[in-house]
């Protein structure tokens, strides 16, 4: 690759994001980082280098024909694309969507330097050779980012630019990644935005820091002291934490002598394919408990047999919140009692309603607002927002926001009503350092409390929960 110059460049990005006067230059045989906090840029700026943003001034000269980008919002605008199918249904055709095969061979003949037997290898140490033949909209999260990545790695871009790589994750998979990654500059040269330090490959040689869309520092890594001020600034924690008290509106009392979830020999299979199965588990009021498994073990579905949105829960024997499911029980008489987090409800969640009515909204169960808010509601939203430092744009779109306000959002939105079983599922997934240790520090005081009960999944282990003292591990797919 040679030089890639951007010079004096100032781009939009949707409606309102700008990044302004960047001046950066990317030389032969550097990889580099771009980080900085959630909503500052650095998305934007790997962006550019893939020939996104539109341009008011400025140049960026030097991009090679091959560049390749992996990110949530790829990876968000693929899945739309596959949920589009569903619109067939309007016209009695069962939309059975892309097959992953054809997404991981997808224009590989426009790739000169497109690899095969690579690929091969790849799904093979992946062990993804099942997922094939399946319907790619079909895919658990982290599945959809392994394929992404495979397909990325096989074209052998001239540039790859990688956003958050390894969330999504588990342990495993991230460290076949970073190996990955480590042979493939033998090919690319690499982008990635990250952050987390502690996740940087070695092969790193560069960190640029981007705020408020201007990039404000560019770090050689081998520059002791410029690197420590870089990672001390990205390492801030917020402390004196308050959480707001919980909303008026409470759900029946329940009989604390029960289980808040008790399931009995689950199973979950899709035709001879078994997820999981002779799964016996027992939740009680208070007992924090942390659910981790490797991708496609069953996580994803396990927690929907208890929230009800998983379609064999009344094929199981399954007791919540004082009910046999079953037994006649609606939906949201289960759901008046769980506060939800996920990648998958993030997704769901693309009305453009303001930052204020996202919070409200949870008190209500519902994606949107379709009701005037009460004054208490108001008032516990805008403490929350104080509290996630966006007091100053309460009216602000949920669908302007970053990927990683965004999940911040949703997490006081799951918090705001203290609900007896709060389900966090990779709650810290897209936060820098920053958000990840305020995110971390509201869970912990939850736990402390005797309101909630907080059932956490995660692939990170240093993100453990100090108030987290049971552990339920699923298998191997």
């Amino acid at each position: 690759m040679h030089s890639i110059h951007i010079e004096n460049c100032t781009a939009k990005f949707g409606d309102a994001f700008y990044l302004e006067n960047i001046n950066w230059t990317l030389e032969p045989n550097q990889h580099w980082l771009i980080t900085g906090c959630n909503g500052s840029g650095k998305s934007a700026l790997a962006t550019l280098l893939a020939g996104a943003g539109k341009l008011s001034d400025g140049a960026v000269s030097g991009l090679p024909a091959h560049v390749e980008l992996v990110s949530f919002e790829v990876q968000r605008e693929l899945i739309a694309r596959e949920l589009k199918k569903d619109d067939a249904d309007i016209l009695d055709v069962i939309a059975v969507g892309t097959p992953v095969r054809e997404i991981l061979l997808e224009d590989s003949e426009h790739y000169p330097n497109f690899d095969q037997a690579l690929l091969d290898r790849l799904i093979s140490q992946f062990r993804l050779e099942h997922l094939l033949e399946r319907s790619f909209r079909k895919l658990s999260t982290g599945e959809t980012r392994k394929m992404l990545l495979l397909r990325a790695l096989a074209r052998k871009p001239a540039l790859l630019v990688l956003d958050e790589p390894f969330d999504g994750l588990d342990v495993d998979a991230a460290a076949l990644l970073q190996t990955l990654l480590s042979e493939q500059i033998q090919h690319s040269a690499i982008v990635l935005v990250l952050n987390r330090f502690d996740e940087m490959p070695d092969f790193i040689t560069h960190i640029a820091y981007v705020d408020k869309g201007q990039l404000h520092h560019c770090v050689d890594k081998n520059d002791e002291q410029a690197y420590a001020e870089l990672y001390q600034l990205l390492h801030i924690k917020t402390s004196e934490l308050e959480i707001p008290p919980a909303t008026g509106d409470r759900p029946p009392a329940l009989n604390p002598d029960e289980p808040l979830v008790r399931l009995t020999n689950a199973r979950i299979a899709y035709g001879d394919e078994v997820v999981f199965e002779g799964l016996n588990w027992s939740i009680e009021p208070g007992q924090h408990w942390q659910l981790s498994g490797p991708n496609g073990s069953g996580k994803t579905c396990l927690l929907n047999l208890i929230t009800g949105d998983h379609p064999q829960c009344y094929t199981n024997n399954i007791f919540v919140f004082g009910m046999q499911r079953g037994s006649g029980e609606s939906i949201w008489q289960i759901k008046q009692y769980i506060g939800y987090v996920s990648t998958a409800l993030q997704w769901e969640y693309r009305t453009s309603t303001s930052v204020r009515n996202v919070i409200i909204s949870g008190c209500l169960d519902s994606i949107g607002l379709y009701q005037k808010p009460t004054d208490e509601q108001i008032r516990l939203a805008d403490q929350w927002l104080e509290l996630l430092g966006m007091a100053d744009r309460p009216h602000q779109p949920f669908n302007q926001l970053s990927f990683g306000d965004q999940r911040l959002l949703l997490i006081a939105r799951a918090m705001v009503k203290h609900p007896t079983l709060l389900i966090l599922d990779e709650p810290c997934l897209g936060l820098d350092d920053i958000n990840r240790q305020l995110v971390l520090a509201l869970i912990e005081k939850i736990c402390a409390g005797s309101e909630t009960t907080v059932l956490y999944v995660n692939h990170h282990a240093e993100d453990r929960i100090n108030g987290i003292r049971h552990y339920q591990k699923l298998g191997a797919a």
